[in-house]
């Protein structure tokens, strides 16, 4: 009998980078629309802005029996400290995906560097919404639900009156992801979706 398919992600950043917001975006979004059973958790350091923060995301074909990430799949890196920190976690054929204007040194191939602080700022003129670039790229390259559907989950979430400004910066990050080879990193083709954003 075939494992049932686990994967495990995990954000990491500092307190106010909005990667618990990300995660919690994304975790609803393959639970409603991505047919998964999902477990998403969190953790921050001991100042909330600032401060270490990180947040695991679990989904797999069956019920999960664990629902932290012990050996993530896709590790994102918002800044150095959580490369550094969390790497030694990552599955030895993981993908590492960083923001490339914040992480210098990269220590595996296996990695994908986007500058999300960077984009976010040249996108929509806010450097607040680097959390959302980096759930574009990330919708992109787990491939675990259509990006339409991520989408639908990002507007129904966030403050009113801030739609347009997540829509560009989620928009940002999946473009500038696809045009990552996905299956040179990972060995696996990235799934083309009927409703792409356009």
């Amino acid at each position: 009998m075939e494992r049932p398919e686990r994967y495990e992600i995990r954000f990491g950043g500092s307190g106010g980078q909005g990667i618990i917001t990300a995660a919690r975006i994304l975790a609803e979004a393959i639970s409603e629309h991505g047919g998964k059973y999902v477990c998403q958790s969190q953790s921050y350091g001991p100042e909330a802005r600032g401060g270490a923060s990180k947040a695991d995301i679990v989904f797999s074909d069956e019920p999960i029996d664990y629902p932290k990430a012990t050996k993530p799949d896709l590790l994102l890196a918002m800044n150095q400290t959580a490369c550094d920190t969390y790497f030694s976690d990552l599955k030895p054929d993981g993908l590492l995906v960083v923001d490339s204007g914040l992480v210098d040194q990269v220590p595996t191939r296996r990695a994908v560097g986007i500058p999300f602080t960077d984009l976010a700022r040249k996108e929509t003129g806010k450097e607040l919404v680097a959390n959302m670039v980096a759930l574009g790229a990330l919708t992109h390259l787990i491939n675990a639900v259509s990006p339409k559907n991520v989408e639908k989950t990002l507007m129904a979430k966030v403050p009113k009156g801030t739609e347009e400004l997540n829509r560009k910066a989620f928009r940002a990050g999946y473009k500038a992801a696809k045009d990552v080879n996905v299956s040179a990193l990972t060995g696996k083709e990235a799934r083309a979706y009927d409703d792409e954003l356009v």
